[in-house]
Formats: structure tokens, C-alpha cells, sequence
């Protein structure tokens, strides 16, 4: 991020003065359960579409995605894709510019990069990517074979972004790419290369916030046409616009899934439903099983909550997704962008399967259909490592723990992608549970030590073998040299075999893979000395878990794992995250055990304890150490108020 250069978040919650959408965009809302079997009709209620099943099994196979920011917004290759915003602010590096290059907004507005228009130099300046089959550089073709070689099982374009331009033949908005600029119907174009391929076909919305103040500098228009453009219309037509550009896209290009960007509470209920409701029954006569995305105004019953550049930093339950771009901070097009490493995006994509996550990945292509040879190189790199590694990724499941090692990732939104080290590991497993892989992110040496698989925390009884992927999919490196004690299951590796951005061990179990029976006990945290207490030996629901002094048999001080991820004390309570909370310093209570992903936790190989709801870690408030410290949930930060010993 450019020294004093407000990110696109903070300009968005400026924009809209409210913490209401900033809150939506750091955290993920509670989880509210497993959506049951689809119904054969959908009704616009939130009874009936919480019924959609939110992520269907292609989704859960998939892992990986790409698609592109492009539009008429990429046109002046400066600043960001914000810049059809941020010309009009005055004395903002894009209003200078725009100053600069074309003349002053007012009279040479927006718009002209659409229709198209001199700037002072003389020259012509439009959004008009040409074909390469007409002359020109732009060849979607070649765009969905980039994707394809990447690893990427579903891709698609950004079919309209916040300046209100349609990439597709629309009847309900006249400023669209087949009626202006390229005329061409590039969502189309893009659906059929996709397609050809293999690959699922996803579109990404960004339209509400057209009128929802990314213009609010701009002066109003003069036709009704021009307020189209720049969100002007009022609040009903807009809403209806905003339900109409979704129904037409549905209709048209029948996408295997629809992502928006947030603020999505800021539309009408009726109107949110409304649009679930239909995609879902189109769906349905299409014979697809479809996935819709969010930040905030949906839930996770019936759809998957995305965190932008971010995700937990622990497994996350129900199934989720991020959205993350090759760099940073624009998300399209800029000579000046800068990019993530290889390492970084690949050890980031394991980490998020690892925790019951997707990636979906952009590119940022030139305004004339180019893509930068860095970014493709950043994209082969990724193909690389899937076509050795594949097995390890798609169609795999989150294991009991996502992984062990220093490198923390993840934790929200907005959290960079960073490349982990040789004593990092992730984990993933089949979806028959017969095998286990674990990713090293660097090579370990001669020995690799799996901490996670120490005896008495994994029963390997019943393990087969031990093999690393090898050099090219499908080739394997026998490892018959193992041990397991208490600290973990030792390894013993080769030479190093090749060179890559990490290596992964496979484990296959005769039959489905085994844990040791657990018995009742005590936590102790390792920072106070102190064990894990329900407060005066209270069994209501609601009472407070804190820390206080170990005493060997203690009935409050009892807890049980279950193979349902439960923490139970008194045989028929559970340790509970108050009131579904997911935020720093939520507190931790007992309550009537009921399946809730706020009483699931991950207990994990550095001694911590996370919810699975919320990424967190069990955290002895302040890092106390007294009788009676609450415990909370708190952001995972390594330190010692957050491990915990069995006593």
C-alpha cells in the first residue's frame, strides 16, 4: 500500500458513514447452520431459501477460482479501479491526474472513457478492446485457457463494477458493452470460453454501490440516461435497477455462481429475497446446483460468506470463500501495482483449504485485453504447483486441525496472503477419511515432525503408508521410516527430491483413519497455571468459564472432547461462545449441548483451542493469571494466556 494512500475499504466506510458495513466487512456473521434439502420451488422468504444447500459439492471440490477486474474503469491504467470515483474528488492524486491527461471532470467526465474522447495530447481514449480475430489484442480464449492452466475450476469476469457499466447485451441499461465502447457482449464471450474448457462459469456483481455513494461528488445529471449511469435515478428505480441487472445476468448467461460485493443490507429485504429466489428456482430448471456469495445481507444458511483478501484463522464452519488479487492495493490494472509472491499465494490457497475454505483469485488485464507476463507467470506457478500436487487440494475435506507451525495467516479480512516456513504445516484429508495430507511449506530437511499426529492425539494403528507426492502427478516417494511418540510422528525424508513452493506427505490408512479415545480432564493454561473452571460450580446455562485453581477431580473442571468437536463438562453441557458471538472478547459460558458451530473447537497441535464458529482462541482475559479470570475468545496471537496443557 502506497505511503498515505487510504485503502478502498476506508474510502467505502467514509463513503457511507456507517459501522454497521464496516463490522460486515471484518467479520464473518455467526453460522446458522447446514441448509436442508433443496425444495422443488423457492418462495421469496428467508424460510424457504435458507433451505438452498450454500455450497454444493463441485464448489467444496473446486478450491480454486480466477476472474478479472476489466472494464471501462481500467481504461486510464492509474491509481485504482476506484477511479471513476476518486477523479472527482478534488485534490486526490486521480483528480490531478485527470486534470493532468484529459481536462477537468466537468468537462470531460466519466463517460468519455465509455463513448470515447480526445485527451489534451490528442489522442483517442475508449474503452474498446478489439478481438484478435478483428485486429486487436483480446482474445477471451486465451484469458480462459490461463485460468484453466492455473488450476482454477471456475472462472468468470467482473460483469459490472461500481461505475454502473454492464459488460453484457442489457435491455434494462443502455450504458452496456454491446450498445457503447467494444460492442461486444464480453459476458457472453467470456461464458463461452470458460465453458469450452471445462471450468464452471461465475460472474461477479459490484453494482449497488453505483448508488449507494460511489458517485456522491459527481454533479447531478442532466438526462435521465446520464443519472442511470451515475446512480442518480432515486432510491426505488435504483433498488429495482439493482434487481434487474441480477435477473437479466441469471436469464442470459445462467452462471454457476453469482458473487456481490457488500453492503448488500442497503437493498430492500424484498428485494434480496426476491433475487435468491429466482436464481435458485432457475437453477433448478437448469438441472445446476448454483452458489451465491456475500459479504453482509444474506446468511450462511442457504449462501457462502466471502472475506475480502482475508479468511479465519482457523477451520471455519460452514464452507467459505475469499476473494484475494495477484496484488496490491488495485484491483485492476495500474503500472505502478505491485505483486504478492508465488510462495505467498500458493502457501495462502493451501492454508485456506485447509480451513474449509475457497480462493477465488484476480488478475488485472489491460484496458486493450492484454494480460502483464508477471501475472501470468504468477498464475503458471500456481498451475504448477496444483498439477503436482492436485490430489492434496481439490476434493479434499478440513481435517480435525488445519495445521501447526509459527506462521500465523488469515484472522479476517483484509489480512495479506504471506508465504510460510519449512516448520509450517496444513493439513487436508479425504473425503472417505482414508487418507491424510500434509503440506510442509518449505522443505524440512532430513526430518519432518508432524506434531499434530503425537501419540495419544492420533491413533495410527491402522496407517498403510507414508509417501511424498513426487515430482509429477500421480508418482510417489516411499517414506518407510517413521516414529511417534508424545511430541509428534517423526518422519525420515530423502535428499531433497526437486525444487517447489512446498512438499506434501501422504498418509493412507486401511480404512477410515483412527483417534484415540479421549477421557475426561482438566485444561490447564499455561500462562496462569490455573485450569479451565465453570464458575461456583454452576450447572445453568449462562454460567461463566474461568480460571481457577486445579483440584484432581474436580467436577467443574472436568472436559470432555466428543467426536462432534464439543468441549462437555457434566456429561450434558457444552462450552459454549455467548450468544453465537464471534468478536474479541466474547465471553465463554456452558450451555445445553445443540450442535452449534459456537460450541465446535479445534484442538490444536501449539496447545491452542479455537472456535470453529468464529477462528478464535480461547484467551484468559488480559492475559491474567488470578482465580476468576474471565475466559473470552480473542484473536489467536501465540502467546501463552492463549495455550492450554491436559492435565
Amino acid at each position: 500500500m502506497p505511503p498515505n494512500k487510504p485503502s478502498p475499504l476506508r474510502k467505502r466506510i467514509a463513503v457511507l458513514g456507517t459501522a454497521l458495513l464496516a463490522a460486515s466487512l471484518l467479520t464473518v456473521p455467526p453460522a446458522t447452520g447446514t441448509a436442508r434439502t433443496a425444495p422443488a420451488v423457492y418462495e421469496p422468504t428467508w424460510a424457504s431459501v435458507d433451505q438452498h444447500p450454500a455450497a454444493p459439492e463441485w464448489f467444496q471440490d473446486a478450491k480454486f477460482g480466477m476472474y478479472w477486474h476489466w472494464g471501462a474503469f481500467a481504461t486510464p491504467e492509474y491509481g485504482t479501479e476506484w477511479y471513476p470515483r476518486t477523479m472527482y474528488l478534488p485534490g486526490s492524486s486521480e483528480n490531478n491526474h485527470h486534470k493532468s491527461v484529459y481536462g477537468d471532470p466537468s468537462a470531460w467526465p466519466y463517460h468519455n472513457f465509455i463513448d470515447g474522447a480526445r485527451n489534451k495530447a490528442g489522442d483517442w481514449v475508449q474503452f474498446a478492446p478489439k478481438l484478435k480475430s478483428a485486429g486487436g489484442n483480446f482474445d477471451p480464449g486465451e484469458w480462459a485457457q490461463l485460468a484453466a492452466d492455473s488450476g482454477a475450476r471456475f472462472a468468470g469476469p467482473v460483469a459490472e463494477h461500481h461505475d454502473g457499466f454492464s459488460m453484457w447485451d442489457s435491455q434494462v441499461n443502455e450504458w452496456n458493452s454491446v450498445d457503447r465502447g467494444p460492442r461486444l457482449d464480453l459476458v457472453q464471450l467470456f461464458a463461452d470460453a470458460v465453458r469450452a474448457k471445462g471450468l464452471k462459469y461465475m460472474v461477479s456483481m459490484h453494482h449497488l454501490y453505483n448508488f449507494t455513494g460511489y458517485y456522491d461528488h459527481v454533479p447531478s445529471q442532466p438526462t435521465a440516461s446520464l443519472k442511470k449511469l451515475y446512480g442518480q435515478l432515486g432510491s426505488a428505480q435504483e433498488q429495482q435497477l439493482w434487481y434487474d441487472k441480477l435477473k437479466e445476468v441469471v436469464d442470459k448467461y445462467q452462471p454457476d455462481m453469482i458473487w456481490q460485493d457488500g453492503g448488500l443490507y442497503l437493498v430492500e429485504e424484498s428485494k434480496r429475497l426476491n433475487f435468491l429466489s429466482y436464481y435458485y428456482n432457475q437453477a433448478n430448471a437448469w438441472g445446476k446446483e448454483v452458489v451465491a456469495t456475500y459479504k453482509d445481507g444474506f446468511n450462511t444458511k442457504g449462501e457462502v460468506y466471502d472475506y475480502e483478501r482475508g479468511g479465519p484463522a482457523g477451520i471455519q464452519s460452514p464452507y467459505w470463500l475469499t476473494d484475494d488479487a495477484v496484488s496490491n492495493p488495485s484491483w485492476s490494472y495500474t503500472p505502478t501495482m505491485t505483486y504478492y509472491s508465488a510462495a505467498a499465494l500458493v502457501h495462502s490457497l493451501v492454508d485456506r483449504v485447509s480451513k474449509n475454505g475457497n480462493m477465488l483469485l484476480n488478475i488485472s488485464p489491460r484496458a486493450d485485453g492484454t494480460i502483464p507476463q508477471v501475472q501470468k507467470d504468477l498464475l503458471s506457478a500456481i498451475g504448477t504447483y496444483l498439477k503436482r500436487n492436485g490430489e492434496s487440494i481439490y476434493s479434499t475435506r478440513a481435517w480435525t486441525t488445519y495445521g501447526e507451525g509459527p506462521t500465523k495467516m488469515g484472522g479476517g479480512s483484509f489480512v495479506e496472503p504471506r508465504a510460510g516456513t519449512a516448520q509450517d504445516v496444513r493439513y487436508t484429508r479425504s473425503k472417505d477419511n482414508t487418507v491424510l495430507y500434509a503440506t510442509v511449506l518449505g522443505w524440512p530437511g532430513s526430518t519432518l515432525n508432524l506434531a499434530s499426529l503425537a501419540g495419544g492425539r492420533m491413533d495410527l494403528s491402522n496407517l498403510n503408508k507414508v509417501e511424498m507426492l513426487g515430482n509429477t502427478a500421480g508418482t510417489y516417494i516411499n517414506l518407510p521410516t517413521r516414529t511417534q511418540d508424545s511430541s509428534g510422528l517423526r518422519v525420515t525424508l530423502p535428499s531433497q527430491p526437486y525444487s517447489a513452493l512446498a512438499y506434501v506427505v501422504k498418509l493412507t490408512f486401511n480404512g477410515p483413519m483412527k483417534t484415540p479415545a479421549v477421557t475426561s480432564g482438566p485444561w490447564r493454561n499455561v500462562n496462569a497455571g490455573r485450569c479451565l473452571d465453570v464458575a461456583n460450580v454452576s450447572q445453568t446455562n449462562g454460567a461463566q468459564v474461568h480460571l481457577w485453581d486445579c483440584v484432581a477431580g474436580q467436577v467443574n473442571q472436568q472436559w470432555t472432547p466428543t467426536s462432534a468437536k464439543e468441549l462437555r463438562v457434566y456429561g450434558n453441557k457444552c462450552l459454549d461462545a455467548s450468544n453465537q458471538g464471534t468478536a474479541d472478547g466474547t465471553q465463554v459460558v456452558i450451555w445445553d449441548c445443540n450442535g452449534g458451530a459456537n460450541q465446535q473447537w479445534n484442538l490444536n497441535a501449539d496447545g491452542t483451542i479455537t472456535g470453529v464458529q468464529s477462528g478464535k482462541c480461547l484467551d484468559a482475559n488480559g492475559a491474567g493469571t488470578a482465580n476468576g479470570t474471565k475466559i473470552v475468545l480473542w484473536t489467536c496471537h501465540g502467546r501463552n494466556n492463549q495455550k492450554w496443557t491436559r492435565t
